[in-house]
């Protein structure tokens, strides 16, 4: 199924680049767009909680409106729409803030002192409720605030790329005839969150609150928001950013879990429109579990995209992913000949955790020098432009300055590193770990112009969103390290090395 052989290998799944993004195994993103994007305004209260409202629009849904208080006073709701293919996307993504990655904030799970809690199921499971409860609501109300979306502006960014679990998203009976159980999660206490018909709803809203609030912020400081389905009931590949680290998903053998996945995707249409420019309907799911994922893969697909044009809400753009298949995989796939939409693509170079089915690829991918990063990267821009021009539009996404897998718990929690050897099944050491993860003291200038040729790609083709915005330990991560650092410039569209790709 895979081949680092293959020429559009340049952003793709294991062909793309994955070393240029610190990992080897890639996946694409495609995004779908149907009508001009516009963005529906919000409110902003003076109060400093979240409340959330609902109103009823005239096919009997509800449509969310967030409301929260804003520090600043220059702030002001915004909804100008974005020129998708003409202006590039220059993203970030809110890693580890409404789903837990434990390598991002290895401190919460830490604190946990139980070494079987390496995901947040188990985080809800294997402890107390509510000091799990405790700790999350603490965690989303603090990793990412208004301050950050300040800072995200300030640097020339206009999209952030943010990351949810089905779990957090408050589904009721009346939204899906599937379970609406979350357990073991940690959902929240009951709120009152939804008025309907003159009276409160209540529900589990876990992190939803927090979403809101971030979504206002967002277009407070007039930056576009890809909303992000990472985790899906029963787990689409067994990766803790799914939300729950197994060897045995439950996802793409269960229609039941597939049809609810749909629901949520639906939800998000119906309630949060106007307050996002794209869905993403599912993140990184994994085809290589079984020779039936790839088709089933392609319904869900068409069936999510139909779910969020019945919402009745076309400015929205959806974005699907290549499921680790490679962008060839994708080729005509729901273009859609005449109709008022286009497919863009966005690639992923996050190393898979626990996935020694790859490990022939990512090894050999971590073993390239900077210059051989380099110059990958650049003789696969014409062949990864051509694609993007031919068939769908096409966004570099999840990449970092990150050449190694040594950020702790990387690969998971008490997982290390291929590049030392200590991985799952020992391999030849590619070196010591020392001075390549951690503070960016350390750092060599070549982060520069990695940073360089992988924004040189992006901007080949239709945009860019980098992974991610923060991290506990791990700078070589972290845009905002990097903005600090100064390997990532303060204007992403500076260059260093205006000819990177020439000599």
């Amino acid at each position: 199924m895979f081949s680092v052989s293959v020429p559009l290998s340049l952003l793709l799944l294991c062909q793309l680049l994955l070393a240029d993004t610190g990992q080897a195994a890639q996946q694409c993103h495609l995004a779908l767009k149907k009508n001009s994007l516009t963005g529906g305004g919000v409110s902003s209260s003076g109060a400093d909680s979240v409340p959330t409202t609902t109103t009823t629009t005239a096919t009997g849904t509800s449509a969310a409106t967030a409301t929260a208080s804003s520090s600043s006073s220059s702030a002001t709701p915004s909804s100008t729409p974005f020129a998708y293919g003409k202006t590039p996307i220059r993203g970030v993504n809110l890693g580890g803030c409404l789903s837990l990655e434990p390598w991002i904030t290895p401190s919460i799970f830490e604190n946990t002192n139980n070494d079987a809690i390496v995901d947040e199921y188990t985080f809800g499971s294997m402890q107390d409720s509510a000091t799990a409860l405790s700790v999350l609501q603490n965690h989303w109300a603090t990793w990412i605030t208004e301050d950050d979306f300040a800072a995200i502006a300030a640097a020339g960014l206009n999209h952030v790329r943010i990351p949810v679990g089905y779990w957090s998203v408050p589904l009721t009976s009346a939204d899906t005839n599937q379970s609406t159980s979350v357990e073991p999660y940690t959902p929240g206490m009951f709120d009152p969150g939804f008025l309907v018909g003159g009276s409160y709803h209540f529900f589990r809203s876990g992190a939803w609150p927090y979403l809101l609030k971030a979504l206002n912020w967002a277009k407070q400081y007039d930056i576009h928001v890809i909303l992000d389905l990472h985790g899906a009931p029963g787990s689409q590949n067994g990766f803790d950013n799914s939300g729950q680290r197994t060897s045995t998903t439950e996802w793409e053998n269960s229609s039941a879990n597939q049809t609810r996945t749909v629901d949520t995707i639906r939800y998000f249409a119906e309630q949060l429109g106007g307050l996002v420019d794209i869905i993403e309907l599912l993140n990184e799911p994994a085809t290589f579990l079984s020779d039936s994922y790839p088709a089933t893969l392609r319904q869900y697909w068409q069936n999510g995209y139909s779910a969020i044009r019945a919402a009745g809400d076309t400015s929205n753009q959806v974005m699907i992913g290549d499921g680790f298949m490679g962008v060839d995989s994708w080729t005509d796939f729901m273009t859609y000949p005449g109709k008022c939409f286009a497919l863009a693509l966005q690639a992923t170079f996050m190393l898979p955790q626990a996935l020694p089915a790859l490990s022939w690829i990512i090894i050999p991918e971590l073993s390239r020098t900077f210059d051989e990063h380099i110059s990958f990267a650049c003789s696969s821009i014409a062949d990864l432009s051509n694609f993007a021009k031919n068939n769908i539009w096409t966004v570099v996404g999840e990449w970092s300055t990150a050449p190694t897998d040594c950020t702790q718990w990387l690969n998971g929690r008490g997982v290390g590193a291929r590049w030392d050897g200590t991985w799952y099944t020992p391999n030849t050491p590619l070196g010591s770990c020392a001075g390549w993860t951690g503070s960016y003291s350390n750092f060599s200038a070549d982060y520069k112009t990695y940073w360089e040729v992988q924004v040189t790609m992006g901007e080949s083709v239709q945009g860019w969103v980098y992974w991610t915005w923060k991290a506990e330990n791990s700078d070589e991560w972290s845009y905002q390290k990097g903005l600090e650092g100064g390997w990532i410039p303060q204007d992403p569209t500076d260059r260093l090395y205006p000819n990177i790709c020439s000599s």
